[in-house]
């Protein structure tokens, strides 16, 4: 199979559904209209509700959103075939993201800029929102603790990443006072940041930073981890526009200039994919394809995570609701390019099948390292910038969307503290800084819970595609019924929330029998904790639109 061939069908397919099925979402579903006065507007504050030009809020949107996950999740999946991957990739943003991002930003727009579990309870029911805020709370804890432990190993893996990293924060800066303040156009702001980004990336290899392996009593990679929280917990209480924006901006800019390069050497190479189609033959170990396809590749497909982010930090940006579009559709396209683009790399980037096997020989191989090295291999041999350029470029873009999520992450777990304050009268909680103690001092308890080197986080990950998956479904039911209350079509939102409830338990019982075998009674227990809120999930489901339908038709 040509690698070019693919991609062409992917982007084709991807496009066609922005411009025509997102289109009809907009017009016939959600009804966008200018004359809606959004909460960027209403509650101006200058810190987290803010007017913003819809292109840079889609970078802050994408560039949130679209963390590691859509590069190790798709690039892991593979293990069962090319052919599975690219389906639901391509199938799954079209019909699933795009809907349940740009709803989810719909919805918290439409009621004052909340997030989706505190309208879970106004929506659904208070049990819904129980199970909705334990749910968003486990997954936050997931994202920003083993965030923190990716960007920390390449760091300490990658000397010459260090200065790119923390220099992107300092450009940052500068581009949010710019265009801020209006001082020079967007397009010279976004020109001059790209620039120094990437004279960043050039200078990184001559100035390489080396934490030592042991500082004092802890590890090295243990004070990247601090550092990282601590710089997080300041990032979460400035202004949206200081630094969040302008980082998420750049970044996505930085993102599809990444994505031009390999998608230009993959046109110019025209490799073979060698892993096959749909593997027969894989290693000993590896779960079945369904239902652990769908929650493996989770964010490259759809994911509950963008549901927050929409409803987080998005939605109180949004300018007018006509961008909803713009921003939450074609942000899940940009995520859904993201994620063919580790497809390819991890399928084509080898020079046999032999090779691409021998990366593959264990389920949970590839990821990341399968993108940076499949992907360094077709831009050296396409277009011939060194590998080891190619590899450091590649490497430096995981770690700087690792980073934005996690800023993003840790503003939205403070936001769930303060949500918790005003459900539950708690004045103190509902304080930025108390809120932001709270959510950094969970992460680190559960990072550095399981030992001094921090990586605790990592216990908990493979629960991360079902619990993203279980949100996700949350997520289209409070828009099923905010739909359903307004005569809208619903069947659009509510056929991917049958099939996640359906696809999140089935995978829960799998985990639950994998992780019992293994004598791994942590996890066991989480999974359990995570299944009967799956099974609540789809009682309320199934509960609330009944009752509305009950309503609806002793209306008629």
């Amino acid at each position: 199979m040509s690698a070019v061939l693919l991609l062409v069908v992917g982007l084709g397919a991807m496009g066609l559904g922005y411009l025509v099925y997102s289109k009809f979402i907009a017009e016939k579903v959600f009804r966008l209209t200018a004359d809606f006065q959004t909460p960027a507007h209403e509650f101006e504050d200058g810190v987290d509700f803010v007017p913003t030009n819809r292109y840079v809020l889609w970078g802050h949107h994408f560039t949130s959103v679209a963390g590691a996950a859509p590069i190790v999740g798709p690039a892991i999946a593979v293990i069962w075939g090319w052919l599975p991957a690219f389906l639901w990739v391509v199938l799954g943003t079209i019909f699933f993201a795009g809907i349940h991002d740009a709803g989810a930003v719909w919805a918290s727009v439409r009621n004052r800029a909340r997030s989706v579990g505190a309208l879970t309870g106004e929506v659904v029911g208070a049990r819904a929102r129980s199970v909705f805020m334990i749910v968003i709370f486990l997954l936050l804890l997931m994202v920003n603790a083993v965030f923190a432990v990716v960007i920390a190993g390449l760091m300490m893996d990658f000397p010459s990443a260090v200065v790119p990293v923390w220099g992107a924060i300092l450009v940052a800066l500068v581009i949010g006072q710019l265009i801020y303040r209006r001082i020079i156009g967007l397009g010279l702001v976004s020109l001059l940041g790209v620039l120094a980004l990437y004279a960043l990336i050039g200078i990184g290899p001559s100035v390489p930073v080396q934490m030592p392996a042991e500082v004092g009593f802890m590890p090295g990679n243990a004070i990247w981890i601090l550092i990282l929280f601590g710089y997080a917990a300041i990032a979460s209480l400035l202004p949206v526009w200081m630094l969040l924006q302008p980082r998420d901006y750049i970044n996505g800019l930085q993102l599809f200039i990444g994505l031009i390069i390999l998608y230009g050497a993959i046109a110019v190479l025209n490799p073979e994919i060698v892993a096959p189609g749909i593997n027969s033959n894989v290693p000993a170990g590896t779960p079945s394809l369904f239902p652990l396809l769908f929650v493996t590749i989770a964010c490259g497909a759809i994911s509950g995570f963008h549901g927050l982010v929409a409803s987080g930090t998005t939605s109180k940006q949004l300018n007018s609701e006509k961008d909803v579009r713009f921003v939450g559709y074609f942000g899940a396209v940009g995520e859904g390019m993201l994620a063919l683009g580790a497809i390819l790399a991890a399928t084509a980037g080898f020079a046999s099948l032999g090779d691409w096997q021998a990366m593959y020989d264990a389920f949970g191989q590839g990821g990341v390292n399968a993108f940076v090295e499949g992907g360094a291999f077709i831009i050296h041999n396409g277009i011939g910038i060194p590998e080891a350029t190619a590899a450091t470029l590649l490497t430096v873009m995981a770690a700087l969307f690792a980073g934005t999520t996690m800023d993003t992450g840790l503003r939205l777990q403070r936001y769930i503290f303060q949500e918790w304050g005003e459900i539950y009268d708690l004045a103190w909680m509902k304080k930025p800084a108390v809120a932001t103690l709270l959510a950094v001092g969970s992460c680190l308890i559960l990072a550095f819970g399981a030992g001094a080197d921090g990586s605790g986080g990592l216990i908990i990950w493979p629960l991360f595609g079902t619990t993203n998956q279980l949100l996700a479904g949350l997520t289209l039911l409070v828009v099923s019924v905010m739909l359903m209350r307004k005569g809208r079509p619903v069947w659009y939102t509510l056929v991917p929330l049958i099939f996640l409830v359906i696809v999140t338990v089935l995978a829960l019982l799998a985990q639950l029998r994998s992780f019992y075998e293994a004598g791994n009674y942590f996890l066991l227990g989480l999974d359990i904790v995570v299944l009967i809120a799956s099974v609540l999930v789809a009682m309320e489901c199934t509960a609330a639109l009944k009752r509305l339908r009950g309503e609806v038709q002793a209306a008629k």
